[in-house]
């Protein structure tokens, strides 16, 4: 179904103040909290065109969106360009201002809610929810003009004022909740390093059975060692940069995992049920998200440096000599902030240089700079 650009006739002209042209949505009516709605499909090239973005410098009060976070919408066209056959976005929500005429095509049952939505040509759209898809939508179009002939589902509410559209937009976004990385790993087909860790997890004996493989935090009583989102994030560190082939990448992940293992006898105690995971994690700090994310980012520059196994190998063979127990100090500032382990970015490279000082590496400048920072009490 197309949406449609058609004349009025001159008696709708008379009884309706407009330019004299509507849009026509082939249109399912609705209704909610005693007002009606509806649902209808919208050709991706008129997106652009007919649905306006809240004033950008209006002040936050008098607009009923927030601003364009413009940083976003590249990844969101990359997306769909380069998903041509299996993109998915969900339904825009508008507010319209101006008249809205629904022609049902009977007078009974789904006849009744199904029909035509006339909408005066010079009437408002304003988006409530969707504005990002929006605005990539726009971007991709310029990239691909041929899919503006694809659609995408619009609802249409009236336009009841602005105190009505701040709170549809209050609403739309009170129960959304972001699902935990872990789900979006285990889900993600596309993304090459969630295929690899999902792969890692079936195929290693250090991770077959430990990995935690929804929920991105491991509960007090949970048998699980690992979460699929801090192995997913291990191995991104671990593999930035280096060009291999998805087969290549996933042998080098399960070794350099297996060779981490061997240095790291409580994983291995975990396995043969010496150590119960509930054990490890309040007493240790290295199933942690923290402590892979920097060891991948250990071996990672140790890939850089040589390729060669044998090489690699031998220089994580100084970590059997870290302690890694809570009680240690010097994970204090480091690893571990007010008695709980952190997981931002400074208290990674922190975490990254401590171990390099265990491994006789040299820091970047970066992570210097972080050390010095540290040292002095600044951190």
């Amino acid at each position: 179904m197309q949406t449609e650009v058609v004349s009025k006739t001159a008696g709708r002209a008379a009884s309706r103040a407009s330019t004299g042209f509507e849009y026509t949505f082939p249109a399912i009516r609705g209704v909610q909290a005693g007002r009606e709605f509806y649902a209808s499909m919208c050709p991706l090239r008129l997106i652009p065109k007919i649905f306006l973005f809240d004033e950008d410098d209006l002040s936050a009060e008098l607009r009923a969106q927030r601003v364009l976070n413009k940083g976003r919408l590249p990844a969101l066209a990359r997306y769909i360009l380069d998903n041509p056959e299996d993109y998915v976005f969900s339904a825009l929500t508008a507010s319209v201002d101006g008249d809205m005429a629904f022609d049902s095509q009977g007078s009974e049952g789904s006849a009744h809610r199904t029909g035509q939505l006339r909408i005066p040509m010079d009437a408002r759209f304003l988006i409530n929810d969707g504005q990002h898809r929006r605005a990539a939508i726009e971007l991709a179009l310029k990239e691909n003009p041929d899919l503006g002939d694809e659609t995408i589902a619009v609802v249409f509410f009236h336009d009841a004022g602005l105190s009505r559209s701040q709170q549809m937009f209050a609403d739309l976004n009170r129960h959304a909740v972001r699902p935990a990385r872990s789900i979006g790993v285990l889900y993600d087909h596309r993304d090459v390093n969630a295929q690899i860790t999902r792969t890692l997890t079936e195929r290693s004996v250090i991770f077959k059975g430990f990995v935690e493989m929804e929920k991105s935090t491991l509960s007090a009583r949970s048998r699980k060692l690992f979460t699929l989102s801090a192995l997913y994030f291990g191995n991104q560190s671990l593999l930035q940069s280096l060009d291999l082939k998805q087969d290549e990448a996933i042998r080098l992940t399960q070794a350099f995992w297996e060779t981490v293992d061997t240095a790291l006898p409580e994983w291995a105690m975990v396995r043969d049920r010496q150590l119960s995971a509930q054990e490890m994690r309040r007493d240790f700090i290295h199933s942690h998200g923290i402590a892979l994310h920097a060891l991948g980012r250990i071996g990672n520059s140790l890939l850089r440096k040589s390729a060669k196994a044998a090489e690699w190998k031998r220089q994580l063979i100084p970590l059997k000599d870290v302690d890694w127990t809570r009680t240690n100090i010097d994970w204090e500032g480091r690893a571990i902030v007010g008695g709980r382990v952190s997981k931002s970015h400074q208290n990674v490279t922190l975490t990254v240089n401590y171990l390099r000082k265990h491994l006789g590496l040299e820091l970047s400048p970066e992570e210097q700079r972080v050390e010095d920072a540290y040292l002095r009490g600044e951190a």
